[in-house]
């Protein structure tokens, strides 16, 4: 499958999503609302759950399956308020010691004047900040997207992981294309350069793992899908967790450093 292929199936709407994922791995779940400056961004989906009697903190970004939920969720883009939002939670997840998973599934964060005048750059910055200090285990998951720093606002964490037919890029392709050769036209011949599909990233070591969603050319049921990612979720959360603190927030510097 060629690069551009993986990035139209990567925006497919029906994507497995993190309200999916959050009902497969939680017993129950309850979403916190707020960044307690006064905005509640629906672009990201944040809240405490129940994962086989282990409380843990899950933060994601949603596009919605519908146009009434594309709208509301303003195709997951979010705005400052929704990384506000985020660094309260991953805050209060370090407060009582909570794992934290992080699912991404956005083209980028919301680029328009009212983020820029909400201050997009500092909120996205404080989330990193935030996300490298905490020392509580952290993983990071592309569901679909995972566009520009929109995306790595969430993904600095212990470990990374993609979807098979997931993308994770500095901008998208087509904007790839307009800036280098001032047309959009030329997308899969960017996608082909960007090596943003989730083989080469793990070739680059980007990413620690691919979820696999396609096996023998069949592709994998939602339900299997979504219980072999839950399994798998679980089992590196308490890998993590075992760990002593100080080796996992050095393994987690070093992680970043390499780049």
């Amino acid at each position: 499958m060629k690069a551009y292929d993986i990035v139209k199936e990567a925006r497919d709407i029906q994507r497995l999503s993190t309200t999916d994922l959050i009902e497969a791995l939680c017993d129950y779940f309850i979403e916190c609302h707020g960044d307690r400056c006064g905005s509640d961004d629906a672009a990201v989906v944040g809240g405490v759950g129940m994962m086989n009697g282990q409380p843990i903190t899950i933060i994601g970004t949603e596009k919605g399956k519908t146009v009434e939920e594309n709208v509301r969720c303003n195709f997951g883009s979010a705005s400052p308020g929704g990384y506000r939002k985020a660094a309260r939670l991953l805050k209060q997840a370090e407060k009582f010691q909570r794992p934290v998973l992080t699912l991404i599934n956005t083209a980028g964060a919301h680029a328009a004047p009212e983020s820029e005048e909400g201050g997009i750059g500092e909120a996205i910055a404080q989330n990193l900040l935030v996300m490298s200090d905490i020392t509580v285990p952290t993983l990071a998951i592309i569901l679909g997207e995972g566009g520009s720093g929109g995306a790595i606002a969430l993904a600095l964490a212990d470990e990374v992981w993609m979807m098979e037919r997931s993308v994770y890029s500095i901008l998208s392709p087509e904007g790839f294309a307009s800036i280098l050769w001032k047309d959009a036209k030329r997308a899969p011949e960017a996608a082909e350069l960007m090596k943003l599909t989730s083989k080469d990233l793990k070739a680059l070591g980007v990413i620690d793992r691919i979820i696999p969603e396609v096996v023998a050319d069949e592709e994998i049921a939602r339900s299997e899908l979504l219980t072999n990612l839950a399994g798998a979720i679980q089992d590196k959360l308490a890998e993590l967790q075992a760990q002593p603190i100080k080796k996992r927030l050095e393994n987690r510097a070093q992680r970043f450093r390499q780049f």
